[in-house]
């Protein structure tokens, strides 16, 4: 079910693609504010040597990592939503890859892995599996950080099955699609990175979360 479920989630998103900056980030959105908090705080830890984005859409923060990052790979599904975030980023420094991040398969270790709006689209019962992985591809010492929607209740979603997380979305064509949905408290969050191996930091602002840390044996010398 998951592999259908990503495959479903990945079409959805290589034709919400020309719409999802007026759709994500529409004209006043009434929590830019809350986001721009956030931009504001992981801009100050400097996300700099080789930095590793995933999910990275139309390039609503591929921008903000370009001013640290000695060396930068952006990684989405969607080559229509890499296209756009050239087109809209247009620093010639930035790799652009598309690959299912389940299958991605990196030629090198990074020191920071980003990730905005693409954790709360990971299946839950493959979010152990996920982690895994980005422990694989951060280099010794390495840390993440990301960003993310909620669970707040703020505005509804339509929900095919709610504990399995699998949400309902419809573009601007009238086209349906099934996505992965799995919304959490930021709290419960950090526990539940610290049940498997993560040292992080998890935060609410507003309906959302940001978050920065690393592999917990990591911090052992």
């Amino acid at each position: 079910m998951s592999d259908r479920l990503i495959a479903d989630q990945i079409e959805y998103y290589r034709r919400r693609a020309p719409e999802y900056d007026l759709t994500s980030t529409p004209p006043g959105d009434p929590f830019a504010a809350d986001a721009e908090r956030i931009r504001a705080r992981i801009r100050a830890l400097r996300p700099n040597g080789r930095v590793l984005e995933l999910a990275c859409g139309t390039g609503q923060w591929t921008g903000l990592l370009t001013e640290s990052a000695d060396e930068l790979t952006a990684v989405d599904a969607s080559p229509e939503m890499l296209r756009l975030n050239a087109e809209k980023v247009a620093d010639p420094r930035i790799r652009y890859i598309t690959a299912d991040l389940f299958e991605f398969a990196p030629d090198r270790r990074y020191d920071t892995v980003f990730f905005a709006a693409w954790l709360s689209h990971v299946p839950p019962q493959r979010f152990t599996e996920f982690w895994d992985l980005v422990a694989a591809w951060l280099a010794p010492d390495g840390r993440v950080l990301f960003f993310d929607e909620a669970a707040h209740g703020l505005w509804p979603e339509d929900w095919v099955d709610r504990e399995r997380g699998i949400a309902r979305r419809r573009l601007l064509d009238g086209s349906v699609h099934r996505i992965v949905k799995a919304l959490w408290v930021p709290s419960e969050l950090q526990e539940r990175l610290g049940e498997i191996g993560w040292d992080v930091i998890v935060e609410g602002v507003g309906p959302f979360f940001w978050g920065h840390g690393g592999p917990a044996e990591a911090k052992v010398t």
